[in-house]
């Protein structure tokens, strides 16, 4: 099985020309956007450059021939990228996408003109373009993504800067599209926070399996000494981190045997992200934390969250495509001195190694291990987040709407001592009491998902003009919006 954070990007390209002008820029473009792809690694779905006058797209003919060559590649194509070298044929860009009916997302690029070539011969007009196959865009109601520019040059660095950015877009809608995820355990108890809506996650695509807590604590216990993917777990767990010399071995094997158990059944299922009942029950009827389980699940790109926050572990998912890297869940847990825009974001242990920036310490949950005994609770990683840049992301089920919502924003993580137990994260957001604000106001849960990097405007992106979920970004200046006057 590949999974979709793996999985390499293929894009549908489409080089619009209107025949009027000259041919060359068509084959310049063709080859450029071939060449852009390569360097990014991104399989590149294109007919044969004789297939059409030009290679390009500015027929219906044209547009039926492509349109047909797309649907025989369905499975494939996660995104589509519309070239205009010149000004373009907009309806035959449009009868293509019609046609087609790939419902992915879409690039639209237009090339710029050089000053010095403006004549009649070598003109492109690409600029006034772009705005006639935007505009049929509206009218068939085809969302679409935008260059950083209006026009640019498609051997350019912005441009394949958009075409890096795009690649990610279609990697987190797809991947949120066709989404699996696992639900193992009842929800913890103490928290309705925690209660979600599987029918409205359905409607967006989102599966959710489900299992008893003890169906896999039955699992782990059957799992033999000498089992040889029991070792590699064990040896995997020793070098994960740093283990106090007072755990003992057995604690350690009860940890590989219940992460080894759970790795299978979401393999078994498909689970591209999950989310656990992390207390109280398996430390009372098997014996160990689950948090070092979550831990190297999200470290290889299968983000898992606690206290079965399945939105929570969907939250993660998104970051994980959109930046490629593993994502944790914390919570907005205390302020920092009177320090407005900073917080620190917590939990018990469950953040990936890299997440951490550092080799963390695998010991015991300190808060439940002082209530029931630390000797059932070993699997925690501990350690501080080192600093830099970070982005946060929120779904949320609305079930009094019917519908589900998110906000999301960047900030960073900072080198700011704090000295509580666990996992820590001391965070800076800019105007984090305007946040906050927003979060309480609007019914959100209490649980963030924060992935490495500034990653916000390709989230943004993916669930605002391709999922159609209500967002807030909390970074973003508002678009322009039209406004309506109040005449009679």
């Amino acid at each position: 099985m590949i999974r979709t954070v793996n999985r390499k990007i293929s894009l549908g390209i489409v080089i619009g020309s209107r025949a009027l002008f000259g041919p060359a820029p068509c084959i310049d473009a063709r080859n450029q956007i071939l060449a852009q792809l390569d360097k990014l690694g991104i399989n590149a779905i294109i007919l044969p450059v004789e297939a059409t006058d030009n290679g390009a797209v500015q027929s219906i003919a044209d547009a039926k021939l492509y349109a047909e060559h797309f649907k025989t590649h369905r499975d494939d194509i996660d995104g589509l990228v519309i070239c205009l070298p010149n000004f373009g044929d907009e309806i035959a860009i449009a009868e293509l996408i019609n046609r087609a009916k790939l419902d992915v997302p879409i690039l639209l690029q237009a090339s710029n003109d050089e000053l010095d070539k403006v004549d009649v011969h070598s003109r492109r007009d690409a600029f006034c373009g772009k705005l006639s196959v935007a505009n049929n865009f509206w009218q068939y109601g085809v969302p679409f993504t935008e260059t950083s520019n209006h026009t640019c040059d498609i051997d350019g660095d912005a441009f394949m800067a958009d075409l890096d950015q795009f690649s990610r877009v279609c990697r987190t809608v797809y991947g949120l599209r066709n989404a699996r995820v696992g639900a193992i355990g009842a929800r913890t108890g103490p928290f309705q926070t925690m209660r979600f809506s599987e029918k409205l996650l359905q409607q967006s695509g989102i599966t959710v399996i489900t299992a008893d807590l003890s169906e896999l604590i039955g699992a782990a216990e059957a799992i033999r000494d000498s089992d040889g993917d029991l070792v590699a777990g064990l040896d995997r767990i020793r070098g994960y981190g740093r283990i106090p010399a007072h755990i003992q071995d057995s604690q350690v094997l009860k940890q590989a045997k219940w992460t080894l158990a759970v790795n299978r059944w979401i393999n078994e299922n498909e689970c591209d992200a999950s989310a656990i009942q992390c207390w109280r029950s398996l430390q009372d009827n098997f014996g160990c934390a689950t948090c070092l389980t979550m831990s190297m699940m999200g470290e290889d790109l299968m983000p898992s969250a606690c206290e079965v926050d399945v939105m929570g572990a969907i939250s993660m998912y998104a970051l994980t495509l959109a930046s490629g890297a593993p994502a944790a869940i914390l919570d907005w847990n205390n302020n920092y001195a009177d320090h407005v825009d900073k917080c620190v974001c917590t939990h018990c242990g469950n953040f990936p190694k890299s997440f951490m920036g550092e080799t963390p310490e695998i010991s015991e949950l300190d808060i439940l291990g002082e209530a029931i005994g630390r000797s059932k609770c070993f699997g925690a990683v501990k350690g501080k987040v080192q600093a830099g840049d970070m982005t946060y992301f929120r779904l949320s089920s609305d079930d009094r709407n019917g519908m589900l919502k998110c906000y999301m924003g960047e900030g960073e993580f900072t080198d700011d001592p704090f000295g509580m137990d666990g996992g820590i994260a001391v965070t800076k957001v800019e105007h984090l009491r305007a946040l906050m604000r927003f979060v309480t106001q609007n019914g959100f849960e209490h649980h963030v998902a924060m992935v490495r990097g500034h990653h916000a405007d390709v989230v943004n992106e993916a669930v605002t003009r391709y999922l159609h979920w209500p967002t807030y970004h909390h970074n973003a200046a508002p678009e322009p919006q039209l406004y309506f006057p109040n005449r009679k």
